[in-house]
């Protein structure tokens, strides 16, 4: 008789506001963290009413109910990473570090969402400061783009990788054991850099940039497969590569998709399996 080897599968909580129209937050995350080969549990933070064109409200839920689903989850499920997304209001980000102090998983990834690809504002401005304060500097990683990185810092957004470069120092006072600072915004540039800061050191990662008008919960995706590819074991640096590979091809594919009238989604499952 044959033995069975049950393979266990890395756990990755998602902490994050719920978009209708399914191609962010939470929705994008759970489809990025199951398509790179983890398995995805999610706490809801809000209900926004959104799709490709813009986010036309935003129902938060109560810090109490978001701590009563954060300690469902850690009691009962191996959580081994967890990623933050939309946080939009003070109580809830005090409630969220809280239990993230408490439970204490492996890896945690906090992207900072502040602004919608619409341009609709996701964060009310006096919870920045909570932000800053309470949870980024429990992260291991937190991936602004440069519209969030210029609210965090208080700073005009970059135009360019010079003014990128010279936001490294005030992003590292942040707190956070690394800084990946996106440079997506910048469409003039042939290629797409990120940069990957530590207290020590920068990478550089570019990619071609992908030419597609699909670029709904790119930011959301990035940090949930980062968050799964940590939670499978690799460091950091691998982590951020796998999942900047991952978004690359789901933003190459995004347009065999057809989806809403406005800034369409990724294609999270370009590949038809699980592990992309």
């Amino acid at each position: 008789m044959a033995s069975s080897i049950t393979k266990i599968t890395p756990i990755v909580l998602t902490i994050a506001g719920s978009d209708s129209g399914g191609g962010a937050g939470i929705q994008a995350d759970i489809k990025a963290i199951s398509a790179t080969g983890s398995y995805a549990c999610s706490v809801l933070t809000a209900l926004t009413a959104q799709n490709t064109q813009g986010v036309t409200g935003i129902y938060p839920v109560t810090p109490e109910f978001v701590e009563q689903q954060l300690d469902a989850v850690f009691t009962d499920l191996n959580v081994v990473a967890v990623k933050v997304g939309m946080l939009s209001d003070s109580n809830v980000i005090k409630a969220v570090a809280g239990k993230i102090r408490q439970y204490q998983p492996k890896h945690l990834v906090v992207d900072p969402v502040m602004v919608a690809t619409s341009g609709d504002l996701l964060l009310e401005h006096s919870a920045i400061d909570t932000l800053k304060s309470e949870l980024l500097p429990l992260a291991d990683v937190i991936t602004p783009n440069l519209p969030e990185a210029a609210a965090l810092l208080n700073v005009e957004v970059p135009s360019t990788e010079k003014q990128m470069d010279e936001l490294v120092t005030q992003l590292r006072e942040l707190g956070a054991k690394s800084v990946l600072l996106k440079g997506g915004h910048l469409e003039n540039e042939e290629q797409s850099t990120d940069l990957l800061i530590d207290d020590s050191s920068v990478i550089r990662l570019s990619t071609a940039r992908v030419a597609t008008n699909n670029t709904h919960g790119t930011g959301c995706t990035l940090s949930s497969a980062t968050a799964s590819y940590l939670a499978q074991g690799e460091s950091l640096n691998q982590a951020v590569q796998q999942a900047k590979n991952y978004i690359t091809q789901a933003l190459k594919h995004a347009d065999e998709l057809d989806i809403g009238k406005g800034y369409g989604p990724v294609h999270h499952f370009f590949d038809g399996h699980q592990n992309a």
